[in-house]
């Protein structure tokens, strides 16, 4: 059998990335893809994605949020955030009430297993992102926060 020829293109590292480098969403985008998989990697046998544990979160700190609050300020399409609260539902960590306020939506809440599951969650997050920024000092970490809050909270991106 004959010997496959490898041609420049069979090795990443060999490709000329022209201008990508220096284009914000292509970086952004690196970012977060090593993000989401050392997150994924850290949360494990857990299985909660980053838009499940930002969902949660904001659960926590808002008992008796609406879906449309929580689609409205993690950005997400309302068909999107039922998903993922049908599956918050389904594993016991979320229900719904009606709302008082609004027979049409719903209130959230977090169930006892909800608010285990979130305290074990915000212990491996955290260690997450202290390995996430293990090459930045406090400074330089919080001068990126500052940098991508000011990308994303421009008002014409809201």
């Amino acid at each position: 059998m004959a010997e496959k020829k490898k041609t420049k293109f069979d090795d990443t590292n060999q490709i000329d990335m022209a201008l990508l480098p220096s284009l914000i969403g292509f970086n952004l985008r690196c970012a977060q893809v090593a993000v989401f998989n050392d997150f994924r990697h850290k949360i494990g046998e857990l299985e909660i994605s980053p838009p499940q544990f930002g969902t949660l979160i904001l659960i926590e700190a808002n008992p008796g949020i609406s879906q449309s609050a929580i689609a409205g300020t993690l950005r997400f399409d309302r068909s999107t955030l039922v998903q993922i609260i049908d599956r918050m539902e389904d594993r016991g960590f979320v229900v719904r009430k009606l709302a008082a306020n609004d027979r049409r939506s719903h209130a959230l809440h977090l169930t006892q297993l909800g608010q285990t599951t979130i305290a074990k969650l915000k212990t491996i997050v955290w260690a997450h992102e202290e390995h996430m920024s293990r090459s930045l000092s406090d400074n330089e970490r919080q001068i990126l926060l500052n940098i991508l809050a000011r990308i994303h909270q421009t008002p014409e991106n809201l």
